[in-house]
């Protein structure tokens, strides 16, 4: 059967996440006069990071709000540097990650690839995304960096879904949306677990995007592309369009 459908994540795929996280929080540690307690920025970016992690991963695990996580990393990464967290109130810690985030979404920015990738496949294929966040976030991230119109009305967000990839569930649904059987779909996303073997095993045609060019091995059924202008011939050659 053809593809007729292709499904995408949003962060770090099509969205240069990482770029804003790391402008965003520099400076904003700028402002606030934090940025001097690191040994370099490297090392405020990584402890941020780690803590996004952990926190987001509570998030996704439904054990806190979208709000809940974001207090909690501000609590959480303060308290490294010993910086009296624990006496931070619910709106103070809101606050304090509310300047953070308004450096953040001055950097948010498309991928160069992205905006040419979505125009080239639009005419021929049902798009949509599949996130594990928030969806009103992610429409306003979409929007703001003008890829939104490109995708129609199908994004499939972990928040409304109720479960995060790599759970086959979360897949079904985007392609439920796209009103196409899963063996019709192709997704595409920038974590190799998360994404590209997640979307393999629910039944749909998966693409990890190693744009590092990394050379990792990768299992059976799973493509790579290190760049999105090389998504439609990659489907192409697999089920020549119409």
């Amino acid at each position: 059967m053809p593809i007729r459908g292709v499904l995408f994540d949003v962060d770090d795929t099509l969205f240069d996440y990482t770029g804003s996280e790391q402008a965003g929080i520099l400076a904003h540690l700028r402002d606030v006069g934090l940025l001097e307690r690191f040994p370099t920025p490297r090392a405020a970016l990584t402890l941020w990071r780690d803590v996004m992690e952990y926190q987001y991963a509570r998030y996704l695990a439904r054990e806190l709000t979208l709000r809940g996580q974001q207090i909690e990393r501000t609590r959480q990464f303060l308290a490294h540097l010993g910086h009296g967290a624990e006496h931070l109130s619910d709106e103070q810690a809101a606050a304090w990650f509310a300047g953070y985030a308004a450096h953040r979404d001055a950097a948010w920015a498309a991928f160069p690839d992205a905006e040419p990738a979505l125009r080239q496949l639009a005419p021929h294929y049902r798009l949509g995304i599949v996130s594990n966040s928030d969806t009103d976030h992610q429409r306003r991230k979409l929007r703001a960096i003008g890829l939104l119109d490109h995708l129609g009305d199908v994004l499939v967000c972990s928040d409304q879904h109720g479960e995060a990839k790599p759970a086959p569930g979360i897949f079904h649904a985007g392609c439920a949306a796209l009103g196409l059987p899963p063996h019709e779909v192709a997704y595409v996303g920038d974590k190799y677990t998360v994404d590209a073997e997640g979307a393999r095993n629910a039944g749909l045609h998966a693409f990890w995007l190693d744009r590092a060019a990394t050379g990792a091995p990768t299992a059976d059924g799973i493509h790579v592309l290190h760049l999105l202008t090389t998504l439609p011939h990659a489907l192409a050659t697999l089920t020549p369009v119409p």
